[in-house]
């Protein structure tokens, strides 16, 4: 069964899964260019953080932070499975759905209910994958907050400290991915619109995200030594 996508549709595809799985796969994945990124930097501060845990008699700063971060993505992951519920519903409805985009000036919406149901099922998959990188995400800050709460305030725990910086690192790398999900999540959403539509929002959230995670000014005052002043914006 061949699907109902023009050369242009698989183009756009392509730009489209260029963009993010190479993206991430390349700043993840290559330590030479993932040392030069904000996440790297933030990673060496939660190390910091963990390992002046153990001195600290009361904690409850420490667990607070890590229960906004639990919060945030908690919130996020919520979200995803209203998305979903919102998508589902538009499955069964492609009428109202061709109606409502087709408003949109310039916009070409799929004629027919097969090249729709493609382009749904796209932005299904997109947060279904990030539901699970977000609630695998809020598993590991929940261990975190039981790592912390192990540590004892001696010269002993500092090996544990860094065990519990690790579960915090990684439950930031897989919040990062969730997000990074969404972002592509609305670049898909283009592709409702026209093809070229998701070529060119898929090359402005690679943009971005590379603006954010590489040429940020947050970037470069996290990642300098703590006795040089951060430049100007």
């Amino acid at each position: 069964m061949l699907l109902p996508l023009t050369a242009l549709d698989w183009l756009a595809l392509a730009v489209f899964t260029a963009c993010w799985i190479g993206y991430s796969a390349v700043v993840d994945r290559v330590p030479s260019i993932r040392a030069r990124s904000v996440i790297a930097a933030m990673d060496e501060h939660r190390r910091r953080w963990m390992r002046q845990v153990p001195e600290r008699e009361n904690r409850i700063a420490d667990i607070s932070i890590i229960g906004n971060l639990m919060t945030s993505t908690s919130f996020l992951a919520n979200t995803s499975i209203f998305i979903l519920g919102a998508l589902v519903a538009i499955l069964g409805t492609p009428d109202l759905g061709r109606r409502v985009f087709g408003a949109v000036p310039f916009a070409e919406v799929p004629p027919d209910d097969a090249a729709w149901e493609i382009r749904i099922f796209l932005l299904i998959f997109i947060f279904v994958r990030a539901f699970f990188e977000l609630t695998w995400a809020l598993r590991q800050f929940n261990y975190c907050s039981i790592c912390v709460g192990g540590l004892d305030r001696t010269a002993a725990a500092i090996p544990h400290a860094l065990v519990a910086a690790e579960v915090a690192n990684r439950a930031a790398r897989h919040f990062n991915t969730g997000l990074r999900a969404y972002y592509f999540g609305l670049a898909a959403l283009a592709w409702i619109l026209h093809p070229v539509a998701l070529i060119l929002s898929s090359l402005l959230v690679l943009r971005e995200l590379h603006r954010r995670e590489f040429r940020s000014v947050v970037r470069d005052a996290l990642a300098q030594p703590a006795d040089q002043p951060p430049r100007a914006d």
